[in-house]
């Protein structure tokens, strides 16, 4: 993982959201927080984690967030150690981005995927959950010489099949390893047909009406949102970045619960950072976010969160002048961090300019910055940059 803030944002992607029936908790928050802090739960506990993502599916991960490891002893509890070993050995090494994992509070491994190192996978890279429950988005690298050291990579894009751990190529190579996918597969999709040839799209996801965003570095490593809409033949379009785009880092695009719009970060090495909403189509402008009067900073990591029929946009401002922060949020829970906020948003997909974005209330959520997303039931925030956690909300 690059230490740079510039190349290590698109490794901190969100999750847009998905609405299903909202989730009663039981006991899945009595876990490893400590103290009177007891609405912030440590991920992975005093590891390092990137790529946070909110569960999309309450019902059969409540509680929980996928997250991509580093090559270190992991802090959870493993359904199988004969597999997802947890500590470092000598004959069974833990491998930087070697597996992905949904964990919840209580540091319970709810699901996880290794690489397959005798197909050619080096490495997993920006896993982000779907606006579906059943489907994650990631990067897969693989050596371009063969090698086994892997000091040569290309990265693909993959979806994963949650239910069956199957997979999908959208591109099998030549992506940027800055590309963080994110897809948006038909919402009336419930259960998928296993026993359909998962190699073609409809077979996989169930459906054709499934849209993928990513991020396409050109060839002077400028960079800009592509989208593709397979139910209307797959071609591949570039987004108009906004106006004054000057070569920063466009990062972590997430398409709308409804799938026409996207939200995404625009980044320098140290801020200042903008975020924008911005139609999926040819010939949009993006919208930028409007901000509150006294903001610390500007959108930071935005993605969508939707309730009912009501949607909003998610964001973290900060303090500082950097994403990568190493507190212990069960401890600074002051402010003086930074914050997470959210905004109202109504939606027209083909209308005006003037009258496809509008928007509405302005929440402040928690004196804490997250980058990983408010969960469908609204209940928990998740984040990660050097260490994770989920919190709470009152």
């Amino acid at each position: 993982m690059k230490k740079t803030i510039l190349t290590y944002l698109p490794f901190l992607l969100l999750t847009a959201c998905y609405d299903p029936e909202p989730y009663v908790s039981n006991a899945e928050y009595t876990s490893n927080s400590t103290g009177s802090k007891n609405d912030v739960f440590a991920i992975n506990d005093g590891q390092q984690i990137c790529n946070p993502s909110v569960s999309q599916d309450v019902e059969n991960y409540p509680a929980s967030m996928l997250w991509l490891n580093f090559g270190t002893d992991l802090h959870v509890k493993s359904p199988d150690t004969a597999v997802y070993n947890t500590k470092w050995k000598k004959d069974r090494k833990i491998v930087e981005h070697d597996r992905l994992t949904i964990s919840d509070t209580a540091g319970n491994v709810r699901w996880f995927m290794m690489r397959d190192t005798a197909n050619g996978d080096c490495e997993f890279q920006d896993p982000e959950w779907s606006t579906h429950p059943n489907f994650i988005a990631y990067l897969r690298a693989y050596d371009k010489n063969g090698s086994k050291a892997c000091d040569n990579k290309d990265y693909g894009i993959f979806s994963v099949r949650i239910s069956d751990k199957k997979r999908y190529e959208f591109y099998g190579k030549g992506k940027s390893s800055l590309a963080a996918p994110h897809i948006w597969v038909d919402p009336s999709v419930t259960d998928v047909d296993t026993s359909a040839k998962d190699t073609t799209l409809k077979g996989f996801f169930g459906t054709k009406n499934v849209r993928l965003v990513y991020v396409k570095q050109k060839s002077d490593n400028s960079n800009r949102i592509v989208f593709k809409d397979f139910a209307n033949g797959g071609k591949e379009i570039e987004l108009i970045p906004p106006s004054d785009y000057n070569g920063e880092v466009l990062d972590a695009p997430l398409i709308s619960p409804d799938g026409h719009f996207v939200v995404y970060n625009v980044s320098a090495e140290t801020g200042p950072w903008g975020g924008y909403v911005q139609e999926l189509s040819a010939d949009s402008k993006p919208v930028k976010i409007k901000q509150e009067d006294g903001a610390m900073s500007g959108p930071v990591q935005p993605h969508w969160f939707k309730f009912g029929d009501r949607v909003f946009v998610v964001w973290a401002e900060l303090s500082g002048n950097s994403v990568v922060l190493d507190a212990d949020f069960k401890a600074s829970q002051d402010g003086s961090l930074g914050r997470t906020v959210m905004r109202e948003i109504s939606l027209m997909p083909g209308a005006a300019s003037s009258l496809a974005i509008s928007w509405g209330n302005f929440y402040d959520l928690y004196p804490v910055p997250t980058i990983g997303g408010l969960s469908p039931d609204g209940k928990l925030l998740a984040t990660g940059t050097n260490y994770g956690f989920m919190i709470k909300l009152p």
